[in-house]
This record gives structure tokens, C-alpha cells and sequence, in this order.
């Protein structure tokens, strides 16, 4: 199964960092966030990535076309120009990096890397959040779910968008991408993003314009085609600077919930 990694954003809400760098290749704990989040994936067998490039998106190209070579110990011969790799520490990871367009809105950059996608149900999330969810129980639910696409639904302080998700029931009733009135009580879910989809779900995205969280999944939740995931363990975003130090305290703690051996 592949996984599509969003990670094109300008990240403005982090400007002490994203000025000179996307906000997936943030380091925390001396790696990119992004690494963090393929490294959690990788865990449960999912090592095919597509990553959609966007905002200093040659950042992240450089970063996956050296990585061999600044992960392992390398004698250079300046005379002739070879490298010598003595201690490789490559990732059994196979990752696609897409163009996906400065300006495109997020379903925009799903649509343009359905070449690269397939036929398969495939998992998709944010480059700029880590969680401890479990993708194997996700992958699952989704496949025992029988719809388009799946989220993973999480109760964070709220700030972000909510859904109807009544009780007892796994088909959300109703989606709204940060509504006005808060965080509507103990029933409010919100997008905790680390979906999995049909390829057919791409379909509901019209084009680069499109914001993945707002139409295709207002009309997937109108046709019961959206399930959701519950998780209540940890997840947490990388927005702000507050946000960065919070992961990096864990990181450094060892007390990183999506940490893996």
C-alpha cells in the first residue's frame, strides 16, 4: 500500500522556520518531521511513498537524493570525484516526489499525483503531524467500512474543524472545516487527518482549486461515503512554533508517543 504525504503548504502560521525551509523538513529531534511521519508508517509495512511537493519543494528533493550519503560514513576522492559509502543507513522505503504546483489547494495536489497513486487503496496524511494511531487497525476499519474514504477522528483542544459523528455510529453524518462555534461539546471530532481512500475518491476533487476538506468531503459525508476512525490517544500538529518545542521536548525526553524502535 502506498501512502501520499501533503507537503507543499507555505506553513505561514510557522514563519520562524518556513521561511527558509517547507514546514515538512522542520526538524525535530534532528530529523524532518516528515521523516518522522514515514518512519511510523514504515512500521506497520507501508513503505511506498508519494510526496506532494510544493513550496521549496527542492528542499525536500535534495533531501531524499542524498539521504544515503549524509546518513552513512563516506570517504570522497577529490582528485577523481568518487564516493565511497562504507556504512550505509538507507530506509527500505520507495518514495516518489511530486510537482505538485505552488499554488494548488490540497485536493489539487492529490489529483495531480493520481499517476503516481494507482489502482490500490492508499493511505493519505499531512506533512506536518505526527499521532500514534494505528494504521494496520485503520487500514481495517476502512476496508470493513465498505466507503470511499476514511479519516481518523481526534478531540485535540478545539481549534479545528468538527463533525457530526453521533454515537454509536462510524458514518459521519455531516463535515464543516473550522466552524465559527468552537468545539461543539464531548461529541465534536475533528480531522485528525491519516486518511485511507479509493482511488474513486479522487473523483470528487475538481481541480487544483479544490481543498480537499471542504467540498469532496462534504459531499462524501452527504453520501455516506466517509467513515471515521476514532482515536483517542495521541495526536498533535506542528503549526506553530509552541507546537514544534511541545514535539521536541518529547523527542528529547523519550516520551515520543509515535516514536518507534
Amino acid at each position: 500500500m502506498k501512502a501520499v504525504i501533503l507537503a507543499g503548504g507555505f506553513g505561514t502560521r510557522l514563519s520562524e522556520e518556513t521561511a527558509v525551509r517547507p514546514k515538512p523538513m522542520v526538524e525535530i529531534g534532528g530529523r524532518p518531521i516528515i521523516w518522522h511521519i514515514m518512519r511510523y508508517y514504515a512500521a506497520y509495512g507501508v513503505q511506498d511513498f508519494v510526496v506532494c511537493c510544493g513550496y521549496k519543494g527542492d528542499i525536500i528533493k535534495d533531501y531524499f537524493l542524498n539521504y544515503g550519503r549524509l546518513a552513512s560514513d563516506i570517504t570522497v576522492d577529490l582528485a577523481s570525484g568518487d564516493v565511497t559509502v562504507h556504512r550505509g543507513a538507507n530506509e527500505p522505503w520507495r518514495v516518489t516526489l511530486v510537482d505538485t504546483g505552488l499554488e494548488t489547494m490540497t485536493g489539487g495536489r492529490v489529483r495531480r499525483a493520481r499517476p503516481y497513486i494507482g489502482d490500490e487503496t492508499f493511505c493519505l496524511t499531512y506533512g506536518d503531524g505526527v499521532s500514534d494511531v494505528a494504521i494496520d487497525e485503520l487500514i481495517a476499519f476502512h476496508r470493513r467500512s465498505g466507503v470511499l474514504a476514511t479519516l481518523t477522528a481526534v478531540q485535540p483542544p478545539g481549534r479545528f474543524g468538527a463533525m457530526t459523528l453521533p454515537k454509536g455510529e462510524d458514518r459521519i453524518a455531516a463535515f464543516q472545516e473550522k466552524p465559527a462555534n468552537g468545539d461543539g461539546g464531548d461529541e465534536a471530532w475533528i480531522n485528525g487527518g491519516y486518511f485511507v481512500l479509493e482511488p474513486d475518491a479522487i473523483d470528487y476533487i475538481d481541480g487544483d482549486g479544490t481543498v480537499w476538506e471542504r467540498d469532496p468531503m462534504e459531499r462524501l459525508a452527504r453520501q455516506g461515503q466517509l467513515a471515521a476512525f476514532r482515536h483517542r490517544g495521541f495526536w498533535q500538529p506542528m503549526d506553530t512554533l509552541r507546537d514544534k518545542n511541545l514535539l521536541e521536548e518529547l523527542w528529547s525526553q523519550r516520551r515520543a508517543p509515535w516514536a518507534v524502535a
